[in-house]
C-alpha cells in the first residue's frame, strides 16, 4: 500500500478558497520556517497544500545527514523526497500513518484551536557515514484557508537526545497549551469511521461480499455499498484492500 498516495489525495484535493492576504500569510510562514532552521540548526520544510509546493530551509544538521540542499530551496511537491530517502522505510511508513490520523483529527478541530496541536515522533535517519541517527520529527499546521481547509504544513527535523528507538517511532500528538500527549488511536474525537462503517469494514476484511454483509446486518445491499464508498472516501484510499490495511494500521477496527 502506498500511504503517500492516500495522504496526497487527502491534502491536495481539498476545495481551497484563499484569503486576500494569502501571499502575505505565506511570506510570514516562510519566515517562521527559516527561523526554526536557523535557531535549532534544523531542517524545516514548509508545504503549501494549495499549490503543491514546499520551501526547504537547511540548518547545519543537514550536512550531518548528507542532504545536499541549498540553504533555502523551493521544490514542486509537498513531499521532500530527498529527505524521505534518508529515513528508515519502516519509520517513514509509520510517520505517514501518524500524519494521516493527525490530518483527520484537525479536520474535526475548531480552526482557532488547530495551532495548539502538533505531532512528535523519533525516526531513524542515515548520516553521511551510513549509520542511523535518532531524529525528532514534528509537524504543525500553521494556517487554514477561509473555508477551514488545512493549507500550510510545517515539518521540523532535529537530532534527538533519546537513543535510537527499539521499536516504532513513538508517535504522539501533543496539545501544546495543556501539555497533554496522546497516541492517535486512543483519541476518541479522532474516530474517522462510524460504528457501522467499522462493522462493515471488519466484515469486508473477512472476505464477505456486499450481499452477505447486507443479510448479516439486515440492511439493503444499496446501504452496504454506500457505506463502502464512504469508507474509501474517509480513508482516502482507492480499494477495499487498502482500506483494510489503513484501518488496521490506525487501529480503527479490530481485525
Amino acid at each position: 500500500m502506498d500511504i503517500l498516495n492516500d495522504l496526497s489525495e487527502a491534502f491536495l484535493n481539498q476545495p481551497f478558497e484563499m484569503e486576500r492576504e494569502a501571499t502575505q500569510t505565506l511570506t510570514y510562514a516562510r519566515h517562521i520556517a527559516q527561523m526554526y532552521a536557523r535557531i535549532e540548526h534544523a531542517i524545516a520544510v514548509l508545504s503549501d497544500l494549495h499549490t503543491n509546493q514546499s520551501y526547504i530551509y537547511k540548518g547545519e544538521m543537514a550536512d550531518q545527514l548528507d542532504l545536499h540542499f541549498t540553504p533555502e530551496e523551493t521544490i514542486q511537491s509537498i513531499w521532500e523526497e530527498e529527505i524521505f530517502q534518508a529515513i528508515h522505510p519502516d519509520d517513514l511508513f509509520e510517520r505517514h500513518l501518524l500524519e494521516l490520523h493527525f490530518f483527520h483529527l484537525l479536520k474535526t478541530t475548531p480552526i482557532h484551536e488547530r495551532q495548539y496541536y502538533h505531532t512528535q515522533s523519533i525516526i531513524r535517519m542515515k548520516d553521511r557515514q551510513g549509520n542511523y541517527r535518532a531524529v525528532r520529527h514534528r509537524t504543525f499546521y500553521l494556517q487554514s484557508d477561509t473555508k477551514g481547509n488545512l493549507w500550510l504544513d510545517l515539518c521540523l527535523y532535529t537530532f534527538a537526545t533519546e537513543p535510537l528507538p527499539m521499536q516504532g517511532i513513538q508517535g504522539l500528538i501533543v496539545q501544546t497549551v495543556s501539555g497533554e500527549c496522546f497516541k492517535p488511536n486512543v483519541r476518541e474525537g479522532a474516530d474517522i469511521l462510524s460504528k457501522r462503517e467499522k462493522e462493515i469494514l471488519k466484515l469486508i476484511s473477512k472476505g464477505e461480499m456486499s450481499k452477505e454483509i447486507a443479510d448479516k446486518l439486515s440492511i439493503s445491499v444499496h446501504t452496504v455499498n454506500r457505506h463502502r464508498q464512504n469508507i474509501l472516501e474517509k480513508l482516502h484510499v482507492g480499494s477495499s484492500i487498502e482500506a483494510i490495511k489503513v484501518g488496521q494500521a490506525l487501529n480503527l477496527i479490530d481485525l
